[in-house]
């Protein structure tokens, strides 16, 4: 089996949204929850007195009821394949759970009460698994392994270190984690026996590489170095020979290469790079002959390729206008594996059993958060295993998102996401928002959102922008934003309010802006920049001081400093004009409404930068709302603080948008 590195687990849903962005790679949306449906919950309370009649017409539901729809993430077949390892959150935290395959309850593995717990993978060969957790969101992940009858180990004990599971080795007499505990900066590769766990050091890593993949042979390391934001490589190491890292991405122009990982025979690697257009494609490196190969190409970028236990089967995953497409190819029979009777949604997180006769995957769509679906890969039918929607929340009262395009100042097309209340109409309009997405260089994608459609079920239009400077529509859109934060891609938001004003069912003079992360700063920037341009602003974990932010960043993001540092500027040289497109120095400026969301131990947004927005703005005697979670990091774990967020959120832009008389808390 090739050993490949697994994706950032950091964020959960689009509630935990990556700040920082170094190339275009697709972030697929969670949601769920483990096992079937959570019991039928009371009917939600009827509308407020003072809704409109015409509101009437579908049903408000609250905050609780929505997050009653419980989220999953992750997956991994047992050795037996009768059996999924997952992470759901259906205690109101993250656990592991066990999901049979054949359908019936989870069982719960895991019983935190305090700090998530994530699934990571069974062993191969038994009933052990893999699993992580860090401290109230610090991301200072630990590895740690559950065995028969619930005695447990952390793997990578210390403070103040973080460690990632990079996978097995082929035999399946070993696996792999890189850690940071030698040198905060970097991340060095270790590898464990499967059988007591012995551990030896494999790659010291002396140049701040990012780890890619270990080939299923063992032999060869692939590992990544960011130049810019726009330019950077891949090396092999040959860890036979404990050889140095040798240039495996040779090229002249700025090109972006990302590792996917090595085929089942380890004899190639696969690789995207966005050297031969405007998108990412896969491209193959024969570790024999050195031969380069295009795999997979398209009109959009490609995601991501991975491969079955052997290498019968292939998935491509392409990233087309925010969604998520999958391919399934069947190198026997020459054959693409079509899934037959599947509801429509994106089709994201597949993974194979051992014996190659079955995938797991999560299906979801804008009205269906994700669910736990396993497919017969000789007939293409599927089983779903969870149904993770609350019963009590009708589908069909929520809201699919339409795919526009509108105009910028500039003439400039930009893609969106716009979602229209059901009960919106031009006798009938509505207030909406302007939602940003995180990053910078992030996308609005489809996939269910229960704050966003909270938001539209209580009569809140919803444009969910993806400015330029987003990923997923080509490299030159890509960097249209670069050092230009503030600026451009503030326009193009602005141009988005315009958008709306323009629609038959909006009412043009009540339009808020509100984003997470990243787009928690452009909410700041809006407000202090364009400070007649939005009603109000709601601010989730945002940057407000780059100076600070860029200054600061953690020290495990070492390895792509510089191309933060490309895209965003460097805080030692560029200190002007950072501090020109930082909003807490600008604070004075902002006259309207503005909600803040921090989490107490957030290691990428410093609780210090909200604590300073929001008593500058109080001294411009604003409406300024302020929510702490002392338990969350840079997003949330935690459902009773999600539930905490809507309802505020909610309750804000019912008090300064719509003008509903709510006391204030």
């Amino acid at each position: 089996m090739a050993v490949t590195m697994l994706p950032n687990r950091s964020f959960i849903a689009l509630s935990r949204v990556a700040l920082f962005r170094v190339a275009p790679i697709l972030v697929a949306a969670c949601g769920g929850s483990s096992g079937t449906a959570e019991p039928q919950v009371p009917a939600p309370a009827p509308a407020a007195a003072e809704a409109p009649a015409a509101a009437r017409h579908t049903p408000r539901y609250d905050a609780r009821t929505f997050y009653q729809t419980v989220v999953m993430a992750d997956a991994s077949f047992s050795q037996d394949g009768t059996r999924i390892l997952t992470s759901s959150d259906k205690t109101g935290v993250f656990n592991v759970y066990s999901v049979p395959v054949a359908g019936g309850e989870p069982e719960a593995l895991t019983h935190s009460t305090t700090d998530g717990t994530f699934a990571v993978s069974y062993f191969p060969a038994d009933d052990r698994f893999l699993y992580s957790v860090d401290s109230g969101g610090n991301e200072l992940d630990h590895i740690h392994v559950m065995e028969p009858g619930g005695k447990t180990q952390d793997l990578t004990p210390g403070d103040k270190l973080k460690a990632m599971f990079i996978g097995w080795s082929h035999d399946e007499k070993a696996f792999y984690i890189a850690t940071n505990e030698r040198d905060a900066k970097v991340f060095d590769l270790y590898r464990y026996a499967a059988d007591g766990y012995e551990r030896k050091l494999v790659f010291k890593n002396g140049a701040q590489w990012s780890i890619g993949a270990v080939s299923g042979d063992q032999r060869w390391l692939a590992v990544g170095k960011s130049n810019t934001n726009a330019d950077s490589d891949i090396y092999l190491v040959d860890l036979r020979r404990r050889g140095k890292p040798v240039l495996a991405s040779k090229h002249e122009a700025p090109v972006l290469y990302q590792v996917f990982g090595f085929t089942a025979d380890s004899k190639k690697l696969y690789y995207g790079t966005d050297g031969h257009g405007e998108f990412t494609q896969a491209w193959s490196r024969d570790l024999a002959s050195r031969k380069d190969a295009v795999e997979v190409e398209a009109k959009w970028d490609v995601a991501g390729v991975s491969f079955s236990e052997n290498g019968r089967y292939r998935v491509a995953v392409t990233n087309e206008d925010a969604r998520t497409v999958l391919r399934i190819e069947d190198a026997e029979k020459k054959a693409v594996v079509t899934p037959v009777d599947l509801p429509p949604g994106d089709i994201t997180g597949a993974v194979f059993d051992r014996a190659e006769k079955q995938m797991a995957f999560f299906l979801s769509s804008d009205r269906t958060p994700r669910d736990l679906y396993v497919m017969d890969l000789a007939t293409g039918t599927s089983r779903r295993l969870s149904s993770n929607l609350n019963r009590a929340v009708d589908p069909a009262n929520l809201v699919d998102g339409e795919v526009i395009r509108y105009k910028a100042g500039d003439g400039l097309d930009i893609p969106a996401l716009l979602y229209r209340p059901k009960d919106a109409a031009p006798d009938h309009k509505v207030p909406a928002l302007v939602w940003v997405h995180g990053g910078p260089g992030g996308q609005s994608r489809h996939g269910y959102n229960p704050l966003l459609q909270f938001a539209l079920n209580h009569g809140y239009g919803v444009l969910a922008v993806n400015n330029r400077g987003s990923s997923g529509y080509g490299k030159t859109f890509f960097h249209l934003d670069d050092k230009h934060h503030g600026e451009v891609d503030l326009d193009d938001c602005v141009a988005a309010r315009r958008h709306l004003a323009s629609l038959d069912w909006v009412d043009g003079k009540r339009v808020a802006i509100m984003g997470g992360s990243y787009g928690g700063y452009m909410v700041a920037a809006a407000l202090a920049f364009r400070p007649d341009a939005f009603d109000a602003g709601v601010d989730i974990f945002g940057v407000t001081n780059w100076v600070r932010t860029l200054a600061s960043i953690p020290p495990w993001w070492a390895s792509f400093r510089d191309s933060l540092y490309a895209e965003l500027g460097d805080p030692g040289k560029e200190k002007e004009r950072l501090t020109a497109i930082s909003p807490l120095f600008h604070a004075d400026k902002i006259k309207k409404p503005l909600l803040v969301v921090q989490g107490a131990n957030d290691p990428r947004v410093l609780k210090v930068e909200s604590d300073e927005i929001v008593a500058a703005v109080k001294k411009n005697n604003v409406p300024v709302e302020y929510l702490v979670f002392p338990d969350e990091g840079h997003g949330f774990q935690k459902k009773d603080n999600e539930i905490a967020t809507a309802e505020k959120v909610v309750a804000f832009l019912d008090r300064y948008l719509s003008g509903r008389s709510v006391p204030a808390r």
